[in-house]
């Protein structure tokens, strides 16, 4: 990475790496961070995964989703790279739908401290219905504490036309 001083990288290592791994299970310790340049401002980023995939616990079919990502950072941001190799490590991992979006959310929650992060997960249906689990968190005592609160209580109050499933 040009242009930056190594105070500004953090722990960024898979980024520009040409040797990429990717992980065949469940593997948080791919995450990394690099500092936020703008903690005095509150910022919303959102990231799209519409790729994403795991398997149902029980049978072990797969299940396809997009996962939706938004968070308020604090002094850490998540790095782009990693997240995605994060979320590709859930290609042969176990778990329920409403479990994923929950074990992604505990996970960032633990490697960034954001000031508020929600993640919904929007997968396709199996067996006739689909699952869009919906979680967030706001940190303690602060005012992301009531929005994180707000949201889930009016969330998906007015869902979207789905014509793609």
């Amino acid at each position: 990475m040009t242009g930056r001083k190594n105070s500004e990288k953090g722990d960024i290592t898979l980024l520009g790496n040409q040797n990429t791994k990717y992980s065949s299970d469940y593997d948080p310790k791919v995450l990394e961070t690099f500092p936020n340049k703008h903690p005095y401002r509150d910022y919303f980023v959102k990231f799209n995964c519409p790729e994403f995939t795991s398997l149902c616990p029980i049978t072990g079919q797969p299940d396809f989703a997009t996962i939706y990502i938004s968070y308020v950072p604090g002094e850490k941001m998540v790095e782009s790279k990693s997240l995605k190799l994060y979320l590709f490590s859930f290609r042969n991992h176990g778990d329920f739908h409403e479990d994923c979006v929950n074990i992604i959310m505990n996970d960032l929650i633990k490697l960034m401290d954001p000031q508020y992060i929600e993640v919904w997960g929007k997968f396709l249906p199996r067996g006739g219905i689909s699952i869009d689990p919906y979680c967030n968190y706001g940190r303690k005592d602060t005012k992301w504490e009531q929005v994180a609160w707000d949201r889930l209580t009016h969330h998906d109050m007015y869902p979207e036309t789905v014509n793609n499933r």
